[in-house]
């Protein structure tokens, strides 16, 4: 009885960990495969300018991996490409932003063309949000 019971716990320690790598291989991935508006606006938010916050690019959080991602203030920036108005794409999205909320992480979606358009101005956004959260985390 014994035995059986610790050979499932080594098992879903080993699935886990085995998750826990492919996902983080994963954003390793991405992070090198970033679309030129995530490009665009990973240069803005690095700078750590304003308020010192800091925001790690393909971060991975539970079962996802989030654009940007500032733990300070539980503030995740999602970047939404054409893709993301198909109805199948869009309850994804709103599934995966309900598990944030849970998690107490705010998730900002920003259009990849509004980014195209004034990148400075979506980064000055993103901060003033993440700043706004300072107060309330």
């Amino acid at each position: 009885m014994i035995n059986g019971v610790w050979r499932r716990l080594q098992f879903h320690t080993t699935l886990s960990l085995m998750t826990s790598r492919l996902k983080y291989e994963l954003a390793r991935q991405q992070r090198r495969a970033m679309s030129p508006p995530e490009v665009r606006l990973w240069v803005r938010l690095r700078s750590r300018a304003t308020g010192n916050l800091v925001f790690r690019r393909q971060h991975p959080v539970g079962p996802y991996v989030l654009d940007f991602y500032c733990a300070e203030v539980k503030l995740a920036v999602e970047v939404d490409g054409v893709h993301h108005t198909e109805d199948d794409r869009r309850v994804r999205d709103e599934m995966r932003d309900k598990w944030l909320a849970e998690q107490g992480i705010r998730a900002l979606r920003i259009p990849a063309f509004e980014i195209m358009l004034d990148a400075d101005e979506v980064a000055t956004g993103a901060y003033a949000v993440a700043l706004e959260r300072v107060g309330k985390v």
